[in-house]
Protein backbone atom coordinates (compact mmCIF):
# COMPACT_ATOMS: atom_id res chain seq x y z
CA UNK A 1 0.00 0.00 0.00
CA UNK A 2 1.62 3.36 -1.06
CA UNK A 3 1.95 5.95 1.91
CA UNK A 4 1.96 9.57 1.68
CA UNK A 5 4.77 11.60 3.58
CA UNK A 6 5.99 14.82 3.99
CA UNK A 7 8.43 16.11 6.12
CA UNK A 8 8.08 19.48 8.01
CA UNK A 9 10.61 21.60 10.27
CA UNK A 10 8.90 21.63 13.92
CA UNK A 11 10.57 22.61 16.56
CA UNK A 12 14.07 22.37 15.47
CA UNK A 13 13.59 18.76 14.58
CA UNK A 14 12.30 16.84 11.52
CA UNK A 15 9.10 14.84 11.46
CA UNK A 16 7.85 12.36 9.34
CA UNK A 17 3.99 12.44 9.26
CA UNK A 18 1.98 9.94 7.75
CA UNK A 19 -1.74 10.84 7.24
CA UNK A 20 -0.90 13.31 9.81
CA UNK A 21 0.14 11.44 12.34
CA UNK A 22 3.86 11.94 13.52
CA UNK A 23 6.33 9.12 12.71
CA UNK A 24 9.58 9.72 13.59
CA UNK A 25 10.26 7.50 16.46
CA UNK A 26 9.05 4.77 14.33
CA UNK A 27 11.61 5.77 11.57
CA UNK A 28 14.38 6.06 14.25
CA UNK A 29 13.74 2.59 14.96
CA UNK A 30 13.43 1.33 11.11
CA UNK A 31 16.87 4.07 10.53
CA UNK A 32 18.78 2.63 13.59
CA UNK A 33 17.75 -1.30 13.07
CA UNK A 34 18.83 -0.92 9.06
CA UNK A 35 20.60 1.78 8.25
CA UNK A 36 22.38 2.31 11.07
CA UNK A 37 23.62 -1.26 11.35
CA UNK A 38 25.58 -1.21 8.03
CA UNK A 39 26.81 2.46 7.68
CA UNK A 40 28.19 1.68 11.31
CA UNK A 41 29.51 -1.88 10.67
CA UNK A 42 33.18 -1.82 9.76
CA UNK A 43 33.78 1.49 12.38
CA UNK A 44 32.30 -1.25 15.08
CA UNK A 45 34.67 -4.02 14.16
CA UNK A 46 37.92 -1.40 14.02
CA UNK A 47 36.92 -0.09 17.55
CA UNK A 48 36.10 -3.43 18.96
CA UNK A 49 39.25 -5.00 19.85
CA UNK A 50 40.94 -1.80 22.16
CA UNK A 51 41.18 -1.83 25.93
CA UNK A 52 37.75 -1.33 27.71
CA UNK A 53 38.02 1.56 29.88
CA UNK A 54 35.97 3.62 32.27
CA UNK A 55 34.74 7.04 32.20
CA UNK A 56 32.74 7.82 35.12
CA UNK A 57 29.70 6.02 35.31
CA UNK A 58 30.07 4.42 31.58
CA UNK A 59 32.04 1.79 29.96
CA UNK A 60 33.32 3.14 26.90
CA UNK A 61 35.59 1.98 24.15
CA UNK A 62 37.64 4.39 22.07
CA UNK A 63 35.60 6.85 23.56
CA UNK A 64 31.96 5.56 22.34
CA UNK A 65 29.91 3.88 24.99
CA UNK A 66 30.38 -0.46 25.82
CA UNK A 67 26.98 -1.85 27.47
CA UNK A 68 27.59 -5.35 28.50
CA UNK A 69 25.03 -8.22 27.56
CA UNK A 70 26.77 -11.37 28.75
CA UNK A 71 27.41 -14.44 30.36
CA UNK A 72 28.61 -16.88 32.99
CA UNK A 73 30.58 -20.28 31.70
CA UNK A 74 32.69 -20.87 34.68
CA UNK A 75 34.36 -24.36 33.42
CA UNK A 76 36.14 -23.39 30.10
CA UNK A 77 39.56 -23.58 31.23
CA UNK A 78 38.86 -26.92 32.56
CA UNK A 79 37.06 -28.35 29.30
CA UNK A 80 40.09 -27.13 27.33
CA UNK A 81 42.45 -28.90 29.05
CA UNK A 82 41.05 -32.16 27.18
CA UNK A 83 41.27 -32.46 23.57
CA UNK A 84 37.87 -34.43 24.14
CA UNK A 85 35.92 -31.55 25.51
CA UNK A 86 37.87 -28.52 24.44
CA UNK A 87 35.47 -27.78 21.06
CA UNK A 88 32.96 -27.34 24.10
CA UNK A 89 34.60 -24.03 24.65
CA UNK A 90 34.43 -22.90 20.88
CA UNK A 91 30.93 -24.35 21.07
CA UNK A 92 29.46 -21.93 23.62
CA UNK A 93 31.53 -18.83 22.51
CA UNK A 94 29.71 -19.69 18.64
CA UNK A 95 26.66 -19.90 20.89
CA UNK A 96 26.80 -16.84 22.49
CA UNK A 97 28.43 -14.63 19.51
CA UNK A 98 25.11 -15.75 17.66
CA UNK A 99 23.25 -14.09 19.66
CA UNK A 100 25.34 -10.91 20.37
CA UNK A 101 26.43 -11.75 23.83
CA UNK A 102 29.67 -9.81 24.39
CA UNK A 103 31.25 -10.70 27.55
CA UNK A 104 31.59 -14.17 29.50
CA UNK A 105 32.80 -14.54 33.16
CA UNK A 106 34.93 -17.40 33.69
CA UNK A 107 37.89 -18.52 35.94
CA UNK A 108 41.19 -17.99 36.18
CA UNK A 109 41.52 -20.52 38.69
CA UNK A 110 41.79 -23.79 39.99
CA UNK A 111 43.50 -24.55 43.26
CA UNK A 112 44.93 -27.82 44.39
CA UNK A 113 41.84 -29.73 43.13
CA UNK A 114 41.31 -31.81 39.85
CA UNK A 115 43.00 -30.16 36.61
CA UNK A 116 44.87 -27.94 38.81
CA UNK A 117 45.89 -24.29 37.17
CA UNK A 118 47.93 -24.12 40.44
CA UNK A 119 48.82 -27.22 41.99
CA UNK A 120 50.76 -25.53 45.26
CA UNK A 121 51.37 -21.98 45.50
CA UNK A 122 53.19 -20.60 43.23
CA UNK A 123 53.86 -24.04 41.06
CA UNK A 124 51.77 -24.28 37.46
CA UNK A 125 50.65 -27.01 35.63
CA UNK A 126 51.62 -25.97 31.92
CA UNK A 127 48.97 -28.01 29.82
CA UNK A 128 45.74 -26.11 32.53
CA UNK A 129 47.47 -22.88 31.79
CA UNK A 130 47.60 -23.19 27.97
CA UNK A 131 44.18 -24.35 28.06
CA UNK A 132 43.18 -21.08 29.61
CA UNK A 133 45.26 -19.54 26.86
CA UNK A 134 43.26 -21.28 24.61
CA UNK A 135 40.09 -20.12 26.18
CA UNK A 136 40.93 -16.29 25.84
CA UNK A 137 42.26 -16.63 22.26
CA UNK A 138 39.12 -18.68 21.57
CA UNK A 139 37.09 -15.74 23.10
CA UNK A 140 39.24 -13.01 20.79
CA UNK A 141 38.02 -15.32 17.70
CA UNK A 142 34.36 -15.19 19.01
CA UNK A 143 34.68 -11.26 19.86
CA UNK A 144 33.76 -11.93 23.30
CA UNK A 145 35.70 -10.51 26.31
CA UNK A 146 36.35 -11.94 29.56
CA UNK A 147 35.80 -11.21 33.06
CA UNK A 148 38.93 -13.34 34.74
CA UNK A 149 37.84 -14.37 38.36
CA UNK A 150 41.16 -15.11 40.39
CA UNK A 151 39.96 -16.95 43.31
CA UNK A 152 37.02 -18.50 44.77
CA UNK A 153 35.42 -17.54 48.19
CA UNK A 154 33.67 -21.09 48.34
CA UNK A 155 35.76 -24.50 48.05
CA UNK A 156 34.82 -25.26 44.28
CA UNK A 157 38.12 -25.35 42.41
CA UNK A 158 39.93 -24.49 45.19
CA UNK A 159 39.10 -21.15 46.95
CA UNK A 160 40.23 -19.56 50.06
CA UNK A 161 40.15 -23.39 52.14
CA UNK A 162 42.81 -24.38 49.86
CA UNK A 163 45.18 -21.30 50.63
CA UNK A 164 44.53 -22.45 54.30
CA UNK A 165 45.13 -25.85 53.43
CA UNK A 166 48.26 -24.95 51.60
CA UNK A 167 49.39 -22.61 55.13
CA UNK A 168 48.68 -25.16 57.49
CA UNK A 169 50.99 -27.80 55.54
CA UNK A 170 53.64 -25.26 55.37
CA UNK A 171 53.10 -24.85 59.37
CA UNK A 172 51.15 -21.94 60.05
CA UNK A 173 48.77 -21.32 62.94
CA UNK A 174 45.63 -21.03 60.61
CA UNK A 175 41.93 -21.57 62.74
CA UNK A 176 39.80 -19.96 60.08
CA UNK A 177 39.23 -20.02 56.00
CA UNK A 178 39.19 -16.25 57.18
CA UNK A 179 42.40 -16.21 57.85
CA UNK A 180 42.89 -15.75 53.80
CA UNK A 181 42.46 -12.26 54.28
CA UNK A 182 44.66 -11.41 56.51
CA UNK A 183 47.73 -13.81 57.18
CA UNK A 184 50.57 -12.41 55.30
CA UNK A 185 51.76 -15.46 54.25
CA UNK A 186 48.32 -16.71 52.57
CA UNK A 187 48.11 -13.24 50.91
CA UNK A 188 51.84 -13.65 49.42
CA UNK A 189 50.23 -16.44 47.78
CA UNK A 190 47.13 -14.67 46.45
CA UNK A 191 49.53 -12.33 44.98
CA UNK A 192 51.96 -14.50 43.54
CA UNK A 193 49.02 -15.90 41.46
CA UNK A 194 48.01 -12.34 40.56
CA UNK A 195 51.33 -12.08 39.57
CA UNK A 196 52.21 -14.97 37.28
CA UNK A 197 48.57 -14.62 35.76
CA UNK A 198 48.95 -11.08 34.91
CA UNK A 199 51.87 -11.65 33.34
CA UNK A 200 51.26 -14.66 31.45
CA UNK A 201 52.35 -14.88 27.54
CA UNK A 202 49.87 -16.54 25.84
CA UNK A 203 51.65 -18.98 24.27
CA UNK A 204 49.19 -18.77 20.80
CA UNK A 205 48.76 -15.59 20.49
CA UNK A 206 51.93 -14.29 21.74
CA UNK A 207 50.05 -11.37 23.65
CA UNK A 208 50.63 -10.56 27.46
CA UNK A 209 47.14 -11.13 29.60
CA UNK A 210 48.13 -7.40 31.45
CA UNK A 211 48.43 -6.50 27.48
CA UNK A 212 44.97 -8.10 26.09
CA UNK A 213 42.13 -6.44 25.08
CA UNK A 214 40.40 -9.61 25.16
CA UNK A 215 40.10 -9.15 28.85
CA UNK A 216 37.82 -6.94 30.10
CA UNK A 217 38.31 -6.99 33.35
CA UNK A 218 39.87 -8.81 36.59
CA UNK A 219 37.70 -9.82 39.69
CA UNK A 220 39.57 -9.75 42.58
CA UNK A 221 37.63 -12.89 44.15
CA UNK A 222 33.91 -14.64 43.35
CA UNK A 223 31.61 -13.64 45.94
CA UNK A 224 33.69 -12.83 48.89
CA UNK A 225 32.69 -13.04 52.50
CA UNK A 226 34.10 -12.82 55.51
CA UNK A 227 31.89 -13.63 58.21
CA UNK A 228 34.06 -14.21 61.01
CA UNK A 229 34.45 -10.36 60.77
CA UNK A 230 30.68 -8.83 60.40
CA UNK A 231 32.31 -5.31 60.83
CA UNK A 232 33.57 -5.72 57.45
CA UNK A 233 36.97 -4.20 58.63
CA UNK A 234 39.00 -7.61 57.35
CA UNK A 235 37.58 -7.78 53.97
CA UNK A 236 37.73 -4.27 52.98
CA UNK A 237 41.26 -4.04 54.26
CA UNK A 238 41.82 -6.67 52.00
CA UNK A 239 40.11 -5.09 48.74
CA UNK A 240 42.59 -1.89 49.59
CA UNK A 241 45.31 -3.89 49.68
CA UNK A 242 44.64 -6.11 46.29
CA UNK A 243 42.79 -3.89 44.04
CA UNK A 244 46.07 -1.80 44.45
CA UNK A 245 48.28 -4.61 44.14
CA UNK A 246 46.25 -5.69 40.77
CA UNK A 247 46.98 -2.08 39.25
CA UNK A 248 50.61 -1.67 40.64
CA UNK A 249 51.18 -4.82 37.45
CA UNK A 250 48.24 -3.75 35.12
CA UNK A 251 47.24 -0.78 35.18
CA UNK A 252 45.07 -0.90 31.86
CA UNK A 253 42.23 -3.26 33.00
CA UNK A 254 39.63 -2.69 34.48
CA UNK A 255 39.19 -3.75 38.10
CA UNK A 256 35.83 -5.06 40.07
CA UNK A 257 35.72 -6.90 43.50
CA UNK A 258 33.13 -9.74 42.80
CA UNK A 259 31.01 -9.35 45.65
CA UNK A 260 26.96 -9.92 45.49
CA UNK A 261 26.14 -6.90 46.55
CA UNK A 262 25.15 -6.68 50.21
CA UNK A 263 24.66 -3.87 52.12
CA UNK A 264 26.74 -3.75 55.54
CA UNK A 265 26.57 -1.85 58.71
CA UNK A 266 28.09 1.27 56.88
CA UNK A 267 24.91 2.03 55.18
CA UNK A 268 21.97 0.88 58.13
CA UNK A 269 19.80 2.49 56.04
CA UNK A 270 20.19 0.57 53.29
CA UNK A 271 20.07 -2.76 54.67
CA UNK A 272 16.12 -2.92 53.92
CA UNK A 273 17.03 -3.70 50.58
CA UNK A 274 19.14 -6.86 51.57
CA UNK A 275 17.34 -10.14 51.15
CA UNK A 276 17.71 -11.15 54.33
CA UNK A 277 18.60 -10.43 57.59
CA UNK A 278 21.73 -12.80 57.41
CA UNK A 279 23.25 -10.35 54.47
CA UNK A 280 24.49 -7.73 56.27
CA UNK A 281 26.12 -10.39 59.05
CA UNK A 282 28.63 -11.82 56.08
CA UNK A 283 31.69 -9.44 56.31
CA UNK A 284 30.66 -7.63 52.64
CA UNK A 285 29.71 -3.55 52.68
CA UNK A 286 28.65 -3.05 49.37
CA UNK A 287 29.25 1.08 48.74
CA UNK A 288 32.09 0.88 51.21
CA UNK A 289 33.95 -1.63 49.46
CA UNK A 290 33.58 0.04 46.29
CA UNK A 291 34.88 2.99 47.17
CA UNK A 292 38.19 1.80 47.30
CA UNK A 293 40.71 3.21 45.32
CA UNK A 294 41.85 0.84 42.04
CA UNK A 295 37.96 -0.68 41.88
CA UNK A 296 36.35 0.75 38.90
CA UNK A 297 33.11 -0.25 38.59
CA UNK A 298 30.85 -2.07 41.24
CA UNK A 299 29.47 -6.12 40.98
CA UNK A 300 26.02 -7.41 42.18
CA UNK A 301 24.74 -10.76 41.89
CA UNK A 302 21.11 -11.81 41.32
CA UNK A 303 19.21 -15.16 43.26
CA UNK A 304 15.94 -14.64 44.80
CA UNK A 305 15.64 -18.26 44.59
CA UNK A 306 18.59 -19.01 47.08
CA UNK A 307 18.33 -15.91 49.07
CA UNK A 308 14.62 -15.17 49.81
CA UNK A 309 12.80 -18.66 49.15
CA UNK A 310 13.15 -21.81 46.67
CA UNK A 311 9.48 -21.49 45.75
CA UNK A 312 9.10 -19.35 42.71
CA UNK A 313 6.94 -16.34 43.70
CA UNK A 314 6.12 -13.07 41.77
CA UNK A 315 8.32 -11.80 44.84
CA UNK A 316 11.26 -12.86 43.53
CA UNK A 317 11.02 -10.34 40.42
CA UNK A 318 9.60 -7.98 42.46
CA UNK A 319 13.25 -7.96 44.79
CA UNK A 320 14.90 -8.34 41.88
CA UNK A 321 13.33 -4.51 40.33
CA UNK A 322 14.20 -3.14 43.98
CA UNK A 323 17.65 -5.22 44.50
CA UNK A 324 18.61 -3.28 41.05
CA UNK A 325 17.54 0.11 41.14
CA UNK A 326 18.97 0.37 44.69
CA UNK A 327 21.99 -0.78 43.27
CA UNK A 328 22.44 1.46 40.00
CA UNK A 329 21.10 4.61 42.01
CA UNK A 330 24.01 4.19 44.16
CA UNK A 331 26.55 3.23 41.58
CA UNK A 332 25.41 6.27 40.69
CA UNK A 333 25.16 8.58 43.78
CA UNK A 334 27.96 7.59 45.56
CA UNK A 335 30.12 5.48 43.66
CA UNK A 336 30.21 7.56 40.34
CA UNK A 337 30.74 4.25 38.84
CA UNK A 338 28.96 1.56 36.37
CA UNK A 339 27.72 -1.61 37.82
CA UNK A 340 27.39 -5.27 36.29
CA UNK A 341 24.54 -7.44 38.02
CA UNK A 342 27.07 -10.22 37.04
CA UNK A 343 25.33 -13.52 38.25
CA UNK A 344 21.76 -13.91 37.60
CA UNK A 345 19.45 -16.56 37.29
CA UNK A 346 17.02 -19.40 38.42
CA UNK A 347 17.13 -23.17 39.12
CA UNK A 348 15.14 -25.71 37.06
CA UNK A 349 15.19 -27.60 40.58
CA UNK A 350 13.37 -24.74 42.21
CA UNK A 351 9.92 -25.71 43.26
CA UNK A 352 7.23 -23.88 40.99
CA UNK A 353 9.98 -23.40 37.93
CA UNK A 354 8.62 -23.41 34.24
CA UNK A 355 10.07 -21.54 31.46
CA UNK A 356 7.87 -19.14 31.65
CA UNK A 357 9.93 -17.42 35.05
CA UNK A 358 12.79 -17.69 33.63
CA UNK A 359 12.23 -15.40 30.77
CA UNK A 360 10.07 -13.44 32.42
CA UNK A 361 13.17 -13.00 35.51
CA UNK A 362 15.43 -12.39 32.40
CA UNK A 363 13.62 -9.87 31.21
CA UNK A 364 13.00 -7.88 34.52
CA UNK A 365 16.66 -7.76 34.62
CA UNK A 366 17.24 -6.48 31.11
CA UNK A 367 14.62 -4.05 31.43
CA UNK A 368 15.59 -2.27 34.11
CA UNK A 369 19.06 -1.95 32.93
CA UNK A 370 17.79 -0.75 29.59
CA UNK A 371 15.85 2.32 31.88
CA UNK A 372 19.24 2.94 33.18
CA UNK A 373 20.92 2.98 29.87
CA UNK A 374 18.53 5.27 28.48
CA UNK A 375 19.06 7.85 30.71
CA UNK A 376 22.33 7.83 30.52
CA UNK A 377 22.52 5.97 33.95
CA UNK A 378 25.06 3.02 35.97
CA UNK A 379 23.47 0.35 34.79
CA UNK A 380 26.55 -1.03 32.99
CA UNK A 381 24.92 -4.48 32.61
CA UNK A 382 24.32 -7.73 33.57
CA UNK A 383 25.91 -11.52 32.69
CA UNK A 384 23.41 -14.45 32.97
CA UNK A 385 24.12 -17.68 34.80
CA UNK A 386 24.91 -19.64 33.18
CA UNK A 387 24.99 -20.60 29.74
CA UNK A 388 26.02 -24.19 28.28
CA UNK A 389 26.17 -25.83 25.08
CA UNK A 390 24.25 -28.88 24.57
CA UNK A 391 26.08 -32.51 25.96
CA UNK A 392 27.65 -30.61 28.82
CA UNK A 393 24.48 -31.20 31.01
CA UNK A 394 26.58 -33.05 33.90
CA UNK A 395 27.79 -29.94 34.75
CA UNK A 396 24.82 -28.23 34.94
CA UNK A 397 23.71 -27.19 38.66
CA UNK A 398 20.11 -26.15 37.64
CA UNK A 399 20.88 -23.13 35.79
CA UNK A 400 22.03 -23.70 32.78
CA UNK A 401 20.67 -22.57 29.95
CA UNK A 402 21.06 -24.33 26.52
CA UNK A 403 20.27 -21.68 23.77
CA UNK A 404 19.40 -24.44 21.13
CA UNK A 405 16.54 -25.93 23.44
CA UNK A 406 15.41 -22.79 24.78
CA UNK A 407 14.25 -20.99 21.93
CA UNK A 408 12.40 -18.17 24.09
CA UNK A 409 14.75 -16.94 26.01
CA UNK A 410 17.61 -17.35 23.33
CA UNK A 411 14.81 -14.95 21.46
CA UNK A 412 14.93 -12.54 24.59
CA UNK A 413 18.69 -12.49 24.87
CA UNK A 414 19.33 -11.55 20.81
CA UNK A 415 16.63 -8.63 21.33
CA UNK A 416 18.61 -7.64 24.23
CA UNK A 417 21.77 -7.63 22.59
CA UNK A 418 20.07 -5.80 19.52
CA UNK A 419 18.96 -2.86 21.52
CA UNK A 420 22.18 -2.30 22.96
CA UNK A 421 24.04 -2.30 19.73
CA UNK A 422 20.98 0.32 19.02
CA UNK A 423 21.55 2.56 22.17
CA UNK A 424 25.83 2.75 21.36
CA UNK A 425 24.75 3.25 17.64
CA UNK A 426 22.67 6.14 18.13
CA UNK A 427 24.96 7.50 20.09
CA UNK A 428 28.11 6.90 18.23
CA UNK A 429 25.98 8.39 15.16
CA UNK A 430 24.36 11.21 17.09
CA UNK A 431 27.49 12.59 18.86
CA UNK A 432 29.25 12.72 15.18
CA UNK A 433 27.75 15.59 15.18
CA UNK A 434 28.48 17.42 18.64
CA UNK A 435 25.31 16.63 20.64
CA UNK A 436 25.78 14.81 24.45
CA UNK A 437 25.21 11.53 24.90
CA UNK A 438 22.44 12.53 27.22
CA UNK A 439 20.59 14.55 24.62
CA UNK A 440 21.34 11.79 22.23
CA UNK A 441 19.09 9.08 23.78
CA UNK A 442 16.19 11.04 25.62
CA UNK A 443 13.99 11.12 23.23
CA UNK A 444 14.30 7.12 22.32
CA UNK A 445 12.66 4.69 23.70
CA UNK A 446 12.59 0.96 23.42
CA UNK A 447 9.75 -1.55 22.30
CA UNK A 448 9.52 -4.92 22.69
CA UNK A 449 8.56 -5.30 18.98
CA UNK A 450 12.06 -3.45 18.30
Amino acid sequence: MGIKMRWEQQQGRQRCKVLGVPLWKKLLHLLLAHVLRFADLDQMEEDAWTMVQKSGNQFIVNGQPFYVNGFNTYWLMVFAVDQSTRGKVSEVFQQASAVGLSVCRTWAFNDGQWRALQTSPSVYDEDVFKALDFVVSEAHRYKIRLILSLVNNWEAYGGKSQYVKWGKAAGLNLTSDDDFFSHPTLKSYYKAHVHTVLNRVNTITNITYKDDPTIFAWELMNEPRCESDPSGDKLQAWIEEMAVYVKSIDPKHLVEIGLEGFYGPSTPNKVQYNPNTYAQQVGTDFIRNHQVLGVDFASVHIYPDSWISQSISDAHVEFTKSWMQAHIDDAENFLSMPVVFSEFGVSTKDPGYNATYRDTLISTVYKTLLNSTRKGGSGGGSLLWQLFPEGTDYMDDGYAVVLSKSSSTSNIISLQSTRLKTFNSLCSWRCRWGCKRKHALENFHYHDEL
